[in-house]
């Protein structure tokens, strides 16, 4: 095969790739894009593949089908609330497949790499330890995991945890200088595995502070990170294309973690060393009175008079599968002759984006779907605000109350409407471990129960 044509089906790929990005970028065409960005890198790895004489036609197959079977089983297998989950892992694999090339490279070079060579085998271990070790310690948070009394979910702080992290990362970019410019290869080799072993520690040490409430921030920057590592190992192996589509991975982690950061009105420093969403935090201080419960029948009379509506979908509404019932509820209420909307605040849920992709599985028209920033000058006139199963991205603690660890968050502020309906389970705290005056205001009223049952209740009392 011509290096003309195999640069031709790279141009190609990347061109899927861009475009696939855009398509991605609305839940419309989101699935177009995906499968786009798919196609452009089946026909990269396959030209790939046959241009180096790698591997036959009848292995791509193989491994064609064998993803083909791994990603059918993920997508049916995998509930939505272990979404966050099986993204933090994705990331990680993508870390260790870059690692895995850079170790690859290194040992398969019998005499000392050349300088551009070894600094790209430098960077691809590094940034690909980092990311996978990292996105381990994210998917055990995620999971809530428990060893010997110590929960991974909350923040890990210590004295000097900030000097330790320097010293680590000083540490590092010393032993990286000397690989690359070292010249005994004894003492290279030695330092190779050094930074092998300091950049899984690096990504630990990295991720163990950061608390439940930034999770969707992590998570999005360990994107970024399994990105660059795959632009790295592009340099490793001088492929163009590796390059282009880590770049691509790399700078849209990037905008999507600046985009969390701003949502949440927290620097990206602030978001790695402070330990935010700790459960430990503050307890929003001004909170007293009683909870006020309501029935399903009294909820329906509220909706049913009401002239708009708005759902703020959180967490819970994941982990109850709601989302087909609360489109339900809407049709109903829109030939009702009610005006309705989706309020989605950017980190609801526990990776970016997670509401949109929960309301269009059940295809929530997306023009009902409304940002923070323009649905909070709307509130005040919203008759009837239904929050389900969300509990941080609500909390007036985050605008009111000085002492408490997520003031200065961006809220939906659905306290200003003029009625808010509450469904959760309980009174329990949210993943930030942050008590909720919302539920003790005067216009609250609380659904206890699974908000899925909740909603076919609701469902059942318009048709009936």
């Amino acid at each position: 095969m011509s290096s003309g044509i195999i640069n031709l089906v790279y141009i190609f790929s990347a061109l899927c790739f861009g475009m696939g990005l855009k398509f991605m970028g609305s839940p419309i065409t989101a699935r177009r894009g995906n499968l786009l960005s798919a196609i452009g890198m089946l026909m990269a790895v396959s030209v790939t593949l046959f241009h180096q004489d790698i591997i036959d036609f009848r292995m791509i197959a193989a491994g064609v089908a064998a993803g083909a079977i791994v990603g059918v089983l993920a997508a049916r297998l995998v509930a939505m609330t272990s979404m966050p989950e099986m993204v933090a892992l994705l990331n990680g694999f993508g870390g260790i497949a870059s690692l895995l090339v850079g170790w690859a490279e290194y040992v398969a070079s019998p005499e000392k790499l050349p300088l551009q060579a070894s600094t790209a085998v430098f960077l691809a271990v590094l940034i690909g330890g980092v990311t996978f070790s990292g996105s381990l310690i994210a998917w055990a948070k995620l999971k809530e995991i428990w060893i010997k009394n110590f929960s991974v979910s909350k923040p890990f702080l210590f004295r000097g945890q900030q000097v330790f992290n320097s010293v680590l990362l000083l540490l590092i970019v010393s032993c990286g200088v000397y690989f690359v410019v070292g010249t005994s290869t004894e003492t290279v080799a030695t330092v190779f595995w050094v930074v092998l072993g300091l950049a899984l520690l690096l990504g630990i040490m990295a991720v163990m502070p950061i608390g439940g409430a930034d999770m969707p921030i992590v998570i999005s920057l360990l994107n970024s990170y399994s990105g660059m590592a795959a632009c790295a190992a592009g340099f490793v192996l001088g492929n163009y294309i590796l390059i282009v589509a880590g770049a691509l991975v790399g700078a849209s982690g990037i905008i999507l973690t600046m985009i969390m950061c701003k949502a949440m009105n927290r620097s990206l420093f602030n978001v790695l060393f402070s330990g935010f969403g700790s459960a430990g935090g503050t307890t929003a201080s001004g909170v007293q009175g009683e909870a006020k419960p309501i029935s399903v029948e009294d909820t329906y009379y509220l909706l049913e008079s009401a002239s708009s509506v708005v759902f703020v979908p959180g967490y819970g509404l994941a982990v109850a599968q709601a989302q087909h019932a609360v489109k339900e509820l809407s049709e109903l209420l829109n030939a009702n002759g009610t005006d309705v909307k989706f309020a989605i605040h950017p980190v609801a849920g526990r990776m970016p984006g997670h509401m949109n992709v929960l309301l269009a599985e059940a295809d929530v028209p997306y023009d009902e779907f409304v940002e923070l920033e323009n649905i909070n000058p709307q509130m005040g006139t919203v008759d009837v605000c239904v929050v389900v199963g969300a509990n941080d991205v609500v909390n007036p603690s985050a605008r009111d109350d000085e002492t408490s660890a997520i003031y200065g968050m961006p809220i939906i502020e659905v306290d200003k409407a003029r009625t808010v309906i509450v469904m959760k389970r309980s009174m329990a705290t949210g993943f930030a471990g942050i008590q909720n005056p919302l539920f003790f205001k005067e216009n609250t009223k609380m659904l206890f129960g699974d908000a899925k049952a909740s909603m076919q209740g609701l469902v059942a009392e318009f048709k009936g």
